[in-house]
């Protein structure tokens, strides 16, 4: 089975957290947090710096933070913002270009592929992380959580 990309999910995550906190956050308590290397996650937060949702300090004090508010960054700008990376594990194949079956197959599965990525990415850029930070909300409180 294919190994899933979970980069969206993780920086979704991030980013509803560094809300949460008044203090910028280090690379490396959000390594901790996401259980993964502070250079993975750096370079993973470079692409959502160069769109200006989040900014980096260097320094004592210094770490993450963001730029924008939750309501202004959709789903769709962070996944955007990590390189549009593919939201489905299917795809064409190409061992026998020259097949008239194949090429029907890849037609078939391609169209339906794009009309779902259109539906879906049209779907991410209705979603705000803010929208995403309420139902959070909304979970915790239910679970006895006050922030």
């Amino acid at each position: 089975m294919m190994r899933s990309d979970s980069r969206l999910s993780r920086m979704l995550h991030v980013l509803i957290h560094m809300d949460q906190h008044e203090a910028p956050l280090t690379s490396e308590m959000i390594a901790l947090m996401l259980n993964t290397n502070p250079v993975v996650l750096r370079r993973t937060m470079a692409g959502l710096r160069d769109k200006g949702y989040v900014q980096s300090e260097k320094g004592h004090g210094g770490g993450w933070k963001l730029s924008r508010s939750l309501d202004e960054i959709s789903l769709l700008d962070v996944y955007l913002a990590l390189g549009e990376p593919s939201v489905f594990a299917l795809g064409p194949t190409s061992d026998h270009p020259s097949c008239l079956v194949e090429q029907a197959v890849n037609a078939a599965v391609g169209d339906a592929l794009r009309e779902a990525e259109t539906h879906l990415l049209g779907r991410f850029a209705k979603v705000t992380i803010a929208d995403i930070a309420r139902d959070f909300g909304v979970r915790a409180r239910d679970h006895g959580i006050q922030f």
